[in-house]
């Protein structure tokens, strides 16, 4: 009979340095250089460098921020578009054991400023195109940093307002710098801050593993392959990139570099360097989806989409998919790492029609390869919902893909994981066959009458309309129901027919169960966050005549 304090797999099989390696995605940028030198790695407007080019001017830039007394734990700021030294940042910060906060270009100096001094920047490297609101940060805080200047191709305008650009400044590194991977997968790797609608944003931390692992899991739930050719139209400041500039290491793929986001950019790209992968939002798809006939004609090949955000109307995938394009739809966080929940695709929903195929699509789905578990729960007891596609529950997460935290934010940190799970503040519900739905930010449900009505999916009603390019719905007060709801919509520019109010509405109750149509819409332009999303708090004051 055994003795089960005797185990015969422990003793003498302990870890050591040639059994076990930190994971980083930093291992796969060296291995891309080594094995694929003179493959393509960076294209930009002229420029084109392979990974080899690309790995040294990595180790440049470590080498020379270690010279400047950059190390363990202190943070990086780079503000800038889509370039190449915001792809090189995510290799060669890190490679020093410093945490890299990719800065949201859209925010305004007084939020830059609050990052700055809460991050404790010790490097800004800005391009010139935010040279003045970068200035304006450094001048409220405290502690000045270096500023290093990004003096870009693609740009005409602004000041250089740094020591030095950050060509010269990698210049002073050393192409053979000898880095070496965290002593700790759990070391930060970088630093992002939501862009909370309301208060200071919170800094979210990530760690060397959820970054590797999250950039392997975008491969595997993308069906990657090898050798991609990746368009960035995703900001390379939103979670990371959803972690694709580590993914297309690990893939030894291609990034085309692009500094604004835009329809005739984005199908000449495609064009011309063969993208066959990118990712956008919603409304990213929906600006290609109206765009001219001619521009989206001489693609030949397959073109993969991946989409996220807020949840994208059925019609809006349809039409992408119209087009010859394939959506996977995917969900998450930036506490997260960005996807970390996808879609994921059955054979047997080929046979369905165009629509049905789209709907199914729009959904939230199940847990991504490298997440280890997703639930639908009662966010007070958290008991799982029933799995009937009706039942109301909050998301909820838990595995490798999760946060280390939020940056000296105990009591909020502590408050998302209670009960060993990540609170993810959405509402969705749980299908029979496992895939979630969201319904609505818990904040953006409409209680009308006692009814929950989803805001989502009246947008999804309001996309299908013809005339309608945008739409976005919040509750309006209401002397009888309490709540009901308030359309706002951006008409086609090209619409032949200019729908009214009453049109919109009747064209909702034809399409969803009456009580869930808008009883008022105002057309106009919508306002948007930072990262493009629509502003619903703005939408709600308006509705309801605040300010």
């Amino acid at each position: 009979m055994s003795n089960s304090n005797h185990n015969p797999y422990v003793l003498g099989l302990e870890q050591n340095q040639a059994n076990y390696t930190p994971l980083s995605p930093l291992s796969f940028i060296a291995r891309a250089a080594d094995v694929y030198p003179n493959r393509l790695a960076v294209v930009h407007h002229t420029t084109r460098r392979t990974w080899a080019e690309t790995y040294q001017r990595c180790c440049q830039l470590a080498s020379a921020l270690q010279k400047r007394g950059i190390g363990k734990g202190d943070t990086v700021a780079v503000m800038a578009p889509n370039l190449p030294e915001l792809f090189e940042a995510h290799f060669g910060v890190p490679m020093v054991g410093a945490v890299l906060n990719a800065l949201n270009v859209r925010l305004d100096a007084e939020a830059i400023a609050f990052i700055l001094q809460h991050g404790e920047a010790k490097v800004v490297i800005t391009d010139r195109e935010f040279s003045e609101v970068i200035q304006r940060a450094v001048r409220m805080i405290a502690h000045k940093p270096i500023v290093i200047d990004i003096d870009d191709i693609s740009y005409e305008g602004g000041e250089l307002i740094g020591e030095m650009d950050y060509e010269a400044f990698i210049a002073e590194g050393e192409t053979s710098f000898n880095w070496a991977l965290p002593e700790s997968e759990w070391d930060a790797i970088t630093l992002n801050y939501t862009s909370g609608t309301t208060g200071d944003p919170k800094g979210v931390v990530y760690h060397h593993r959820g970054a590797y692992l999250n950039a392997i899991s975008n491969v595997v739930s993308w069906d990657m392959g090898s050798h991609p050719v990746y368009l960035w139209t995703l900001p390379m400041f939103h979670c990371n990139g959803w972690c694709f500039p580590w993914a297309l290491a690990a893939t030894v793929g291609v990034s085309v570099c692009l500094r604004h986001v835009r329809a005739d950019a984005i199908y000449g790209a495609i064009k011309s360097e063969k993208v066959n992968h990118f990712c956008g939002a919603p409304i990213v798809l929906n600006m290609l989806n109206n765009a001219p006939d001619e521009m989206k004609e001489g693609i030949e090949h397959q073109v993969k989409v991946m989409t996220a955000g807020a949840a994208p109307p059925a019609s809006v995938i349809e039409g992408m998919e119209a087009m010859g394009f394939k959506v996977t739809h995917v969900y998450g966080l930036t506490e997260t790492y960005g996807p970390s929940v996808v879609c994921a695709w059955h054979d047997e929903w080929d046979e369905k029609s165009a629509t049905e195929k789209a709907r199914l699509k729009s959904r939230q789905g199940v847990r991504a390869p490298m997440l280890e578990a997703l639930m639908v729960a009662n966010p007070e007891t958290l008991e799982p919902v029933a799995k009937d596609g009706k039942t109301l529950g909050e998301i909820f997460m838990k595995g490798n893909l999760v946060m280390k935290g939020y940056l000296k934010n105990p009591s909020t940190t502590d408050k998302s994981f209670q009960g060993g799970w990540f609170h993810s503040g959405d509402l969705a519900v749980w299908h029979e066959d496992g895939y979630i739905e969201i319904k609505d930010r818990s904040k953006d449900i409409i209680i009308s009458g006692g009814e929950n009505i989803s805001s989502i999916e009246v947008e999804d009603v309001l996309y299908r309309h013809p005339a309608i390019m945008e739409a976005a719905v919040v509750a309006m007060n209401d002397e009888k129901w309490g709540e009901v709801p308030c359309a706002f919509v951006t008409l086609k520019a090209s619409a032949s027919i200019v729908p009214s109010e009453e049109d919109v509405i009747q064209f909702c109750r034809e399409n969803m169960a009456k009580f869930k149509a808008p009883k008022k819409v105002i057309f106009c332009d919508l306002p948007k966050t930072s990262t493009g999303k629509i502003q619903k708090f703005v939408l709600r004051d308006q509705a309801n005549l605040k300010g």
